[in-house]
């Protein structure tokens, strides 16, 4: 049986951390429910019961919608967005205090709607007409969302209760100092953290098999695989500050995880002000690393991922049709290849590609990288390459939820540079997978795409993925998508 603590932020505050009861302990969740989902849901429905709310009541007021209408619709149901997430209402904590949405919700649309009204007077518009179609629009979607939010808050107290909503967590230290951790911890509520066990690697005289109900799960040398397989969210590191070497050499190995990395502050004589901390109950924690992307940051990042995969497919639909009418007049063979690649967290996805090879040359490992000439690529396949053309189907890989449109772009498992694999090139080569891979990248757009026959290609990749992680934003990835179409043209690398 594991003992739980909720990781949500409070509202207002980022940096604190609040327990919340729960009515059962459960020994294993039977199914964790992803965070970043329940989130994606609720900013869909502010954006679409907004928007559609106020096309419905414009059509009932003016009797028309045109594209001024839909405009106004969009520009408010994004506004209301960007207040909410100002008033730190994204969180999955928020999200369980159904009273304290609906005050949210009313506050959001009646800025965002009377941001609108504003504007619109000022530009001459009749404000009696203007003030009723604002009023109906900010009483029937504030209904409609409220009501929405009951219903999301009670789903969300219930897999809170159940342990689906767990983040999951290792103690990295043993002995007494992770035993006075594990009692402080107990003594607060129950909820939403699931303590795995402990990692250390002393011997059992100074760092017992167990500490409480929780058994030691391994040596340090078995962190980094532990929590690759078994998705954990936080390392608890329960070490005294004076054990500066282990520390460093735990952190060295951590860096590259995607997950949050907090030091254990209980008995430290390192006296910080409050707002340095953040706590778990009355816990304090000193933050070391944090994921690359908050929960509410990989919603947004995947409603923009799908929206504009959706669109693009639609659209270049006709250039799809004769790139793989051209891929096959040009050699026998199916249209697609798919390729094992790097996915999120080291796990493995199939890539989908034009084929750019004939069919009995095919590298699905990628274990010789393709050069200027190389005699296994196609007339259509090099051009395809060239012109990254042959990338185009990885839009199906977004839509499926497994690659973003921007982000470091996926390496076949058997990459190598001078003849050695990526991860033995490269320092950290796997810090790059702390988020998910994308069709273009900041390493891309700067002209380190193609061949990688010299080790210095490879660590600028992964130099520019890693200021893309360190820096991303969602107008971050706009930049890059506008910035890809130009840097197709620079092929000296691309084969």
């Amino acid at each position: 049986m594991s003992t739980a603590f909720d990781l949500a932020p409070t509202v207002g505050n980022p940096a604190s951390y609040k327990l919340r009861p729960r009515a059962a302990q459960v020994a294993k969740p039977e199914r964790v429910i992803s965070q970043p989902a329940a989130i994606v849901i609720a900013l869909l429905l502010d954006l679409l019961m907004t928007f559609v709310v106020g096309l419905l009541f414009h059509e009932h007021i003016y009797e028309r919608v045109g594209w001024d209408a839909i405009a106004m619709a969009l520009i408010t149901a994004l506004m209301m967005v960007s207040i909410m997430k100002a008033r730190w209402a994204y969180t999955i904590s928020a999200l369980m205090f159904a009273t304290r949405q609906v005050a949210h919700v009313g506050v959001a649309l009646l800025l965002a709607i009377g941001a609108l009204v504003v504007a619109r007077v000022f530009a001459g518009e009749n404000a009696e007409v203007l003030r009723e179609w604002a009023l109906l629009w900010f009483v029937v979607a504030w209904s409609v969302i409220s009501l929405g939010r009951f219903v999301q808050a009670r789903i969300l107290n219930s897999w809170a209760s159940a342990g689906r909503l767990a983040r999951r967590a290792v103690v990295v230290g043993g002995g007494r100092p992770a035993e006075m951790l594990i009692e402080r911890l107990e003594r607060s509520d129950s909820s939403a953290l699931q303590i795995l066990g402990l990692f250390d690697d002393r011997d059992k005289d100074r760092s017992p098999e167990q500490v409480g109900r929780y058994r030691k799960l391994g040596r340090f040398a078995d962190l980094e695989a532990f929590c690759r397989t078994e998705r954990v969210d936080l390392l608890i590191i329960a070490l005294p500050t004076t054990a500066e070497d282990r520390i460093l050499h735990i952190l060295k190995m951590l860096w590259v995880l995607p997950c949050d990395v907090r030091i254990a502050a209980i008995g430290s004589k390192l006296k910080l002000r409050a707002r340095a901390y953040t706590y778990i109950g009355d816990v304090p924690f000193l933050p070391l690393f944090d994921k690359p992307m908050s929960d509410l940051n990989v919603a947004v990042k995947a409603i923009e991922d799908r929206v504009l995969a959706a669109l693009a497919l639609l659209v270049l639909s006709p250039l799809l049709a004769l790139i793989a009418l051209a891929v096959k007049l040009d050699s026998r063979g199916p249209v697609f290849f798919r390729q094992q690649r790097y996915g999120f967290n080291n796990e493995a996805i199939g890539v989908y590609k034009f084929r750019s090879m004939y069919v009995d040359q095919c590298d699905a490992s990628a274990s010789k990288l393709v050069t200027k000439g190389d005699p296994r690529v196609t007339r259509v396949g090099g051009f395809l390459r060239r012109t990254s053309l042959d990338e185009l189907p990885q839009l199906i890989n977004v839509l499926k939820g497994e690659l973003s449109l921007v982000g470091p772009r996926p390496h076949a498992m058997q990459a190598k540079a001078e003849g050695r694999i990526y991860d033995d090139v490269v320092d950290g080569y796997f810090a790059r997978h702390r988020v998910k891979p994308g069709i273009t990248g900041w390493a891309q757009v700067n002209g380190w795409r193609g061949e990688t026959d010299v080790v210095e290609k490879i660590e600028q990749r992964v130099a520019h993925d890693l200021y893309y992680i360190e820096n991303w934003s969602a107008l971050f990835d706009l930049r890059i998508l506008a910035m890809t179409p130009l840097a197709l043209f620079t092929t000296k690398n691309a084969y």
